[in-house]
């Protein structure tokens, strides 16, 4: 059983947040995590990636445990490469949003995720990857984006930050998709009513747990929605002012091993 004054069910972001910037795993972070589960708590990835760009992380971690991919679209148990829910963005819905909001601010260039524990990331001709370290395949045009089915579309804009282009999708498209920032550079659509939030609860029914017995940690607007279903946020050094916001605790940043500063506080 965890500690009382600790938590029972641990939910990480990746990128920004677990992951250093080279995409890897401190020593301390891994220490931290392996002392909460060795009190009783669970550790639950829950992130943007979709399942195929987390499977490899599971190694690293030396857990089986469940992870929330997809900005909350998929339910993935690593350990037998199995999704055990998933919702797809459904592909006109998608071309028809991306028509909406390039007639509000001009070319955008797009990629998507397939569905599916070995899809593929595809992306569009002048698209260009904010994580170059994650393996994508360029199509010759948009149309080849359509050609299996999609958890969501990720965007870049020429010249718009990140904020603008949220902001102005979000007006665009309304109830055709939902809206994230989930990084640099990285502005999504994803099926709508889909959050973090809700691949969270779906996960910790799964596992037994509650939000009263759950601490999170991110780094960006994504993770807002996780943020207030969880009892506590915690948001790291580096995150969103967005996010910080509606944070309860703000830890170092996650090349300061941040998540390890508050488990290790937690569950000494």
């Amino acid at each position: 059983m965890a500690a009382p004054t600790a938590y029972s069910l641990i939910a990480t972001d990746l990128d920004g947040t677990l992951l250093r910037s080279d995409d890897t795993l401190s020593d301390r972070s891994l220490a931290a995590l392996a002392q909460a589960t060795e009190a009783g708590a669970q550790h639950l990835v829950v992130t943007g990636r979709p399942a195929p760009r987390v499977r490899p992380l599971f190694d690293d971690l030396g857990s089986r445990g469940l992870a929330v991919c997809g900005q909350g679209a998929q339910l993935y148990d690593p350990g037998a490469d199995l999704l055990l829910w998933s919702v797809t963005l459904d592909r006109e819905l998608a071309e028809t949003a991306l028509g909406k909001i390039e007639a509000e601010v001009g070319q955008v260039y797009a990629a998507v995720d397939q569905d599916g524990v070995d899809g593929l990331t595809l992306i569009e001709p002048g698209y260009l990857m904010p994580h170059p370290t994650l393996p994508a395949l360029r199509v010759p045009s948009r149309d080849d984006l359509w050609c299996e089915p999609i958890s969501k579309v990720l965007l870049r804009h020429p010249y718009l930050s990140d904020d603008e282009l949220a902001s102005a999708a979000r007006m665009a498209v309304g109830s055709l998709a939902t809206v994230t920032m989930s990084g640099p550079g990285t502005v999504e659509l994803q099926p709508c009513g889909i959050t973090k939030a809700t691949g969270l609860a779906l996960a910790a029914e799964h596992l037994g747990l509650t939000p009263g017995e759950t601490i999170a940690f991110g780094d960006m607007p994504n993770d807002i929605p996780m943020f207030d279903w969880a009892a506590h946020g915690v948001a790291m050094a580096n995150a969103h002012p967005e996010l910080k916001a509606v944070a309860d605790e703000v830890t170092l940043s996650n090349e300061e091993d941040g998540i390890a500063v508050v488990l290790e506080r937690l569950f000494a």
